[in-house]
């Protein structure tokens, strides 16, 4: 039993894990000392505030808000997990966007384009087809794969800037992220989809609930009741683990991964590199943009429509996510959630304490940063060796009886 646990210690593999996990508890140790420091720094913080503050950063998500006493409680908290898994739904799906790029070679740093693309085209196709004529289920089957479709041609550009003229990657992804903004702000403008019915939010694009287009809830609501959360996350998952068997059991995920590893030894090999770095980019922009029409189909958020000030954070989270999972489909998932989770954690934070969310910030800027240096980490982890050499356990060889000395007239003969 001993000799597994070694063996499993020292795998590749169980090492990244760890990795993974001690830049978590690091990123986690940093947001509760950031939480002292500043209540150290406030006499408006009291010593339970601070205590509180970081039960909270370590297990928010079981907080059920304050009694009449002004306590923490804790429990069950349907609506904070289902909240979270909602919002860890668009994060698992940019997260495997970065993945399946990485595992080609390339840092795609333009899913956020790429998911306003998605928004774009999901939100317009769902508001635009009436359902009076056509089912609502076919209409959001419609306005999903048209979201991934537009978030596919949106990372196949650069991917063919990469493939054909050379241009890095990261560098069209960045001029690709505030065209989307700029075209998804015109596209909007001139658009009748803007929500004039509530003066307050004129800037904002119709819920898809207006038209009857919205995500089926799969029974989630009866899971988390009073929470946002719908079958996206179910969705979700299942993308994550069809990407997983695309990436290790198909031939394509093969040719991906030798373009990743080196690209003209696989163009030696016989693989059409250039076709699959933007086939992979068009596969990272999908899932992108099927991320954001996941999210915006939920018929429960509203998009602002003047994005051209900023890009959306879903798709650069996306980043951390797939660093943690070490661009593993399927630990994508996880990562996800635990994001989300951090995303609760800074409502928890802003609602029960005189904290705010930025902290949470903070955590996941260290949590990124030690990712980045993921394999440092795993240096520094110590070696689990074998006492005695692979050979210790063994019986010990049988003393031979030395060779008499041949006669010289014997050998005369």
């Amino acid at each position: 039993m001993k000799e597994k646990l070694q063996d499993l210690y020292n795998k590749n593999g169980t090492r990244k894990v760890l990795a993974s996990l001690i830049s978590i508890l690091i990123g986690l140790v940093v947001g509760a000392i950031v939480v002292i420091a500043v209540g150290l720094s406030k006499d408006t913080i009291t010593t339970q505030g601070m205590w509180d503050g970081v039960k909270l950063i370590f297990a928010g998500i079981l907080s059920t808000g304050r009694n009449a006493a002004g306590q923490l409680t804790w429990g069950y908290n349907a609506q904070s997990l289902g909240n979270m898994l909602f919002r860890a739904t668009p994060l698992i799906m940019t997260g495997l966007s970065v993945a399946v790029a990485y595992k080609t070679g390339l840092f795609n740093i333009g899913a956020p384009g790429q998911y306003l693309m998605g928004t774009m085209a999901s939100l317009m196709i769902a508001l635009s087809i009436p359902t009076s004529s056509v089912p609502a289920w076919l209409v959001w089957l419609l306005a999903f794969l048209g979201g991934c479709l537009a978030g596919a041609l949106w990372g196949a550009i650069p991917g063919a800037l990469k493939a054909l003229l050379g241009i890095n990657e990261v560098l069209a992804c960045i001029m690709t992220n505030w065209l989307a903004a700029n075209i998804v702000t015109w596209a909007f403008d001139v658009s009748n989809f803007k929500n004039m019915v509530e003066n307050t939010k004129s800037g904002y694009v119709y819920k898809t609930s207006f038209n009857g287009v919205q995500t089926a809830k799969m029974g989630m609501d009866k899971l988390f009741p009073g929470s946002q959360v719908n079958g996206g996350i179910l969705i979700a998952i299942l993308v994550a683990i069809l990407v997983y068997i695309l990436i290790n059991k198909t031939t394509l995920g093969y040719e991906l991964k030798a373009c990743g590893a080196n690209r003209h030894a696989a163009r030696y090999a016989g693989i059409n590199d250039r076709r699959d770095i933007i086939l992979s980019m068009a596969i990272a922009g999908a899932l992108a943009g099927g991320g954001a029409a996941l999210y915006w189909l939920a018929g429960n958020t509203e998009f602002y429509w003047s994005t051209y000030q900023s890009l959306p954070s879903a798709g650069f989270n996306g980043i951390p996510v797939a660093l943690l999972a070490v661009n593993n489909p399927i630990g994508v998932i996880f990562t996800g959630v635990f994001m989300a989770m951090l995303d609760i954690v800074g409502v928890q934070l802003t609602g029960y304490t005189a904290y705010n969310e930025y902290i949470t910030d903070v955590i996941i800027s260290v949590i990124v940063y030690l990712s980045a240096f993921s394999l440092v980490i795993q240096m520094m982890l110590p070696k689990w060796k074998k006492k005695g050499g692979p050979n210790a356990n063994a019986e010990p060889a049988a003393k031979t009886a030395p060779k008499p000395e041949t006669e010289k007239g014997d050998k005369e003969a």
